[in-house]
């Protein structure tokens, strides 16, 4: 490519139909699913190197710090990483970022990818990137469309028109259709001028900005206003929130693609999965003589044509055919394969009731490391606590609860009002309630503890943090 092009990577879903693994506060997107690296890790891998400036990723605040950790582990140095204050679909989330990059490179032509989709050929990849660039830089908005290999009904489709001049393998958008019945879908693989609609997009910012002016134009000044007033923490680009929560919620093809005269497509053949259930993971997955795919402590007999995958407890299958088990340290799920895609049902049980299994794994990550609940019951709670070597909780108060640490590994130190006290593995102190009070790890392993909380209340949102090194007061 003669240009540089801005990957923005989309990494605001939460993934309920692959849920108990994909959860709130650690979705699919941050999960190695397939291969050793997450599906975010891999989608900033496939856009890295020559011809490409570092990723814009838009996230929430909660997983700020794992995207954060995430780049860093594969050595990617971001572009930004856009903080959205609230939810509002697609179409928002890509004109703040088409507002922070054209601030920075008014001739900014960006690559929007979602983080949860898997591609195998990067051959391909590059060369419809390389064409959709030179469709952008034509005066287009240009989608990637995938190559149907079946009448599926659960993907958008989209009709390509006449060839744009001079650019192979670029056409007009010709027509949308959002997921079509079966019979519909099967007409549309033989007539040969269908795509699926992968959500993938090349935009040049500024055009990408004055089209969608046209028809949500009350979405573009809000997306230019939350990056004017943006609070900027090293390369995160925190929205402002008032302006930002009043923009109306679309998708890009709503609010755009779907009304402007400027669309185009490059259809390609990508070796493209979108990972939206656990039946499509199981397609792509490696499966044994029975055609089975089988991750973790897992033992199957006499079983078929089935996902069995484990995160905790041993699985046990024997005589069944055709299932998906998901397990993990507070969850199992079981369900039949071909209905994986009703998963999501079990989220809106969980809140109705106030459950926290959609919210959260037993172990809870934040930037200083993990905390896992390993008991509790009436005015008590009882955590394992790890804090990676060199890193410091914010220092903090409680109102309603008391605490005590017991150190089972590395070396601690400890503010507690005004002393300061360090602590070997056998050592313990106790932290009135009330206390202002911080624990670091100053060894060069992770420091492990036990902590023991009591109070008429043990809610995480019991902390005042005075000073925080990862923002968070």
């Amino acid at each position: 490519m003669s240009r540089t092009i801005y990957p923005v990577i989309l990494s605001g879903g939460s993934g309920t139909r692959l849920w108990p693994l994909s959860r709130d506060l650690y979705p699919k997107q941050l999960l190695s699913l397939i291969g050793p690296e997450s599906l975010l890790a891999a989608t900033a891998k496939r856009v890295s190197g020559d011809g490409f400036a570092g990723p814009t990723i838009v996230c929430n605040k909660e997983h700020r710090f794992l995207v954060q950790e995430q780049l860093e582990a594969i050595d990617i140095k971001p572009e930004a990483i856009i903080i959205e204050p609230v939810a509002r679909n697609t179409a928002p989330a890509i004109a703040a970022a088409a507002a922070l990059l054209r601030e920075r490179d008014p001739d900014a032509v960006m690559l929007v990818l979602p983080s949860d989709h898997i591609i195998r050929d990067l051959h391909a990849l590059t060369r419809a990137i390389g064409a959709a660039a030179l469709a952008a830089d034509a005066g287009n908005l240009v989608s990637f469309g995938i190559t149907p290999t079946a009448p599926e009904t659960g993907y958008g489709y989209i009709r390509s028109g006449a060839a744009l001049p001079h650019i192979d393998g670029a056409y007009r958008i010709a027509r949308f259709v959002e997921k079509p019945d079966l019979g519909t879908a099967a007409g549309y693989l033989a007539d040969g001028d269908w795509s699926w609609n992968s959500g993938m997009f090349v935009f040049p910012a500024g055009l990408m900005l004055d089209e969608l002016a046209r028809f949500e134009p009350e979405m573009v000044a809000g997306a230019i206003q939350s990056v004017k007033a943006a609070t900027h923490i090293g390369e995160v680009v925190a929205l402002d929130g008032a302006a930002f929560a009043d923009i109306p919620s679309k998708s890009i093809d709503y609010a755009l693609m779907e009304r402007t005269d400027r669309a185009a497509i490059v259809p390609a053949s990508l070796g493209w999965s979108d990972i939206g259930s656990w039946s499509a993971l199981w397609d792509i997955g490696d499966k044994d003589k029975t055609g089975n795919v089988m991750i973790g402590d897992v033992m199957a007999e006499e079983t078929e044509g089935s996902y069995l995958r484990s995160h905790g407890p041993l699985i046990a299958a024997l005589g069944l055919k055709d299932v998906v088990i998901v397990a993990t340290g507070d969850v199992v799920l079981a369900v039949a394969k071909d209905r994986s895609q009703d998963v999501k049902r079990f989220i809106t049980r969980l809140r109705e009731s106030g459950r926290t299994e959609g919210v959260s794994h037993i172990v809870v990550n934040r930037p200083w490391g993990t905390y896992q609940s390993v008991d509790f019951g009436p005015n008590y709670q009882v955590k394992r606590i790890t804090v990676k070597p060199g890193a410091k909780l914010s220092l903090q108060k409680h109102a309603k609860r008391a605490e005590h640490w017991v150190v089972v590994n590395g070396t601690a130190r400890v503010t507690r009002d005004d002393d300061l006290i360090t602590l070997r593995p056998n050592m313990s102190i106790s932290i009135p309630l009330g206390a202002i009070h911080r624990l670091e790890n100053i060894g060069t392993v992770p420091l492990e503890l036990i902590e023991v909380q009591s109070g008429c209340y043990l809610g995480e949102d019991d902390i005042v943090r005075i000073t925080d090194d990862y923002g968070r007061n």
